[in-house]
């Protein structure tokens, strides 16, 4: 008797100890030198790397753009924005990423999300950042909205995030971190047209031509986490020189949904590797 007491005493214990094991993944490995996982519903944090190390965003910025666009007080998405040459003239000397607006197009700012946060335009986010920044003159609105950009972190508590532009092309001092934009996102992903627009693959827009005519603008979503992860439902990527390769994302399978960000990633299949790795490992930790 006692033997067999101690043989299932044994089995049960090792039953036990195995299931223990399954339910705590071993951490993943990643390329970017910078990532943070967290479950969105609880706010626990699931993984990190250097997440609290300041590193240059570039185009996951436009959450904040957008973020700050959408708190605006009163705001009517319908209300229409003429395209001015500046905004064309900005993408063209700084070789940026572009919804194509055509200059005296009227574009409704519901439209200029959907251009700022698929394709990643910098002249949508620089028609955005003049249409809802304060002053007389161009530069002083975009000084006061990259101001709200920089206000509504503060609110958010990211203390390492700093902003220097409206999209992240940045003048020197624009950065943040995996943990900090992994709380932005949370905090962005709970206005309902945040959401839409930057669950949607595709878009086929239709705006007011400067004679009053009509024209269809296309536009394609740059994350292709989308179409490759299952439950995906956003964010937004962001790339250049200095911030490499980024991807601030979210998914959503049965009640919980995962909310992160990777920094910096050498290229765009790591980054995608990286990502599906986080979000594996996000799904599968309780």
């Amino acid at each position: 008797m006692t033997v067999a007491v101690t043989a299932s005493a044994v089995l049960t214990g090792g039953l036990f100890a195995g299931q223990a094991h399954a339910a705590t993944p071993p951490a993943p490995s990643i390329t970017a030198p910078g990532g943070f996982v967290m479950n969105n519903g609880t706010g626990a944090a699931l993984y990190g790397k250097a997440a609290d190390t300041r590193r240059s965003t570039g185009s996951t910025t436009k959450i904040m753009t957008a973020k700050v666009v959408l708190a605006q007080r009163g705001l009517n998405l319908d209300a229409k924005v003429t395209i001015d040459k500046a905004y064309s003239d900005y993408i063209v000397a700084k070789g940026a990423s572009s919804a194509r607006l055509i200059v005296g197009d009227k574009v409704t700012v519901r439209q200029l999300l959907y251009g700022l946060m698929l394709p990643s335009g910098c002249d949508a986010a620089y028609a955005l950042a003049d249409k809802f920044g304060t002053g007389t003159t161009r530069a002083a609105r975009v000084k006061s909205f990259i101001g709200k950009m920089n206000d509504e972190a503060r609110k958010l508590g990211m203390t390492n995030t700093r902003f220097d532009s409206f999209d992240g092309i940045s003048n020197g001092t624009n950065y943040s971190t995996p943990r900090d934009l992994t709380k932005l996102a949370s905090s962005a992903m709970k206005d309902a047209t945040f959401r839409t627009v930057v669950k949607t693959k595709s878009t086929t827009q239709r705006v007011t031509t400067k004679n009053g005519g009509y024209r269809n603008m296309a536009w394609t979503n740059t994350n292709k986490l989308l179409s490759t992860y299952s439950g995906a439902i956003g964010l937004k990527t962001g790339s250049g020189p200095q911030a490499k390769y980024c991807l601030v994302f979210a998914a959503t399978r049965g009640n919980k949904t995962v909310v992160g960000a990777v920094l910096g990633a050498p290229n765009e299949t790591n980054r995608a590797a990286d990502v599906k790795k986080l979000l594996d490992y996000g799904f599968a930790k309780k």
